[in-house]
């Protein structure tokens, strides 16, 4: 591409969808939802990027289900009230020539939190009196965030497959609300990246131990998704390159699960830099 023609500004095609250019929204966490269910402040930002003619606009990390929130302010696409409130902003987004796409995603061990202006640390039980009560948390192993977050509860192989479906579920909802692109959140120290992890990962069953039993639970989450979502409409998947502490993921690792994401149909992978 020229200098007067510029690749960031041309169009590109993935399966059925064609962006006008490669200018993206990344999903930008708000914390103002209520009950999971997004509100005039969401489709007042996410239509002013789609004004400024980006190419794609995604909504923010939208919980699979109300524990796989990060805060009581994030989204969710677990109900369908939650669908309602979003097909008017998919379909906004896409009357002013941008794609609407959307992220799911599940906090894990990092759920149950104040919104970052109050400190992003774990709520306890002086937040339930203004209506923000901590709830249990989840992960692969009884391994926390840190010294001090509280421990998650170890998930069973049943929880494990009850969390593949609960995607699964928001991908469909995700068609019925509008959006045009899906991406899976497996990144920053949530469920699915600390399953991949081995600083979280302690487990001895086939979902833990070496790398293809702590990338089990991702490619199922992938394969799930990838089924319920249509097939002519692109997948993202987002990953953390690698851990920030030694023992952890590394980029190697992430060299692996990327080609085993794309033989299940993942589309494009979206790479951050940093992870547990």
């Amino acid at each position: 591409q020229s200098m007067t023609d510029p690749l960031l500004f041309s169009p590109i095609t993935i399966r059925s969808v064609t962006l006008r250019n490669r200018v993206v929204l990344s999903p930008l966490c708000m914390y103002v939802a209520r009950d999971g269910v997004p509100n005039e402040f969401h489709f007042s930002h996410l239509t002013a990027v789609a004004r400024g003619r980006a190419g794609l606009v995604f909504t923010e990390a939208t919980a699979v289900s109300p524990e796989g929130r990060i805060s009581h302010g994030c989204c969710g696409l677990w109900n369908d009230a939650q669908v309602d409130a979003y097909r008017p902003i998919a379909e906004a987004i896409a009357s002013l020539g941008s794609v609407p796409a959307i992220q799911i995603a599940h906090a894990g061990r990092k759920g149950s939190a104040r919104e970052p202006w109050r400190g992003g640390v774990p709520l306890d039980e002086s937040d339930a009196a203004n209506q923000q009560p901590p709830w249990d948390i989840i992960g692969p192993s009884a391994e926390p965030v840190g010294p001090d977050w509280p421990v998650p509860t170890a998930m069973t192989e049943q929880d494990i497959a009850s969390m593949v479906q609960k995607f699964a579920a928001a991908a469909e909802r995700a068609v019925r609300a509008g959006f045009k692109v899906l991406e899976v959140h497996a990144a920053h120290g949530y469920l699915i990246h600390s399953f991949l992890s081995p600083l979280a990962n302690t487990r001895n069953d086939r979902y833990g131990g070496d790398m293809a039993g702590r990338m089990r639970f991702a490619l199922e989450v992938a394969e799930a998704v990838r089924a319920a979502w249509p097939e002519d409409l692109p997948l993202f998947f987002r990953i953390s390159a690698v851990d920030t502490r030694p023992g952890g993921w590394t980029i190697e690792d992430s060299v692996v699960l990327a080609r085993e994401l794309k033989a299940r149909g993942v589309d494009r992978i979206a790479v951050l830099d940093h992870g547990e």
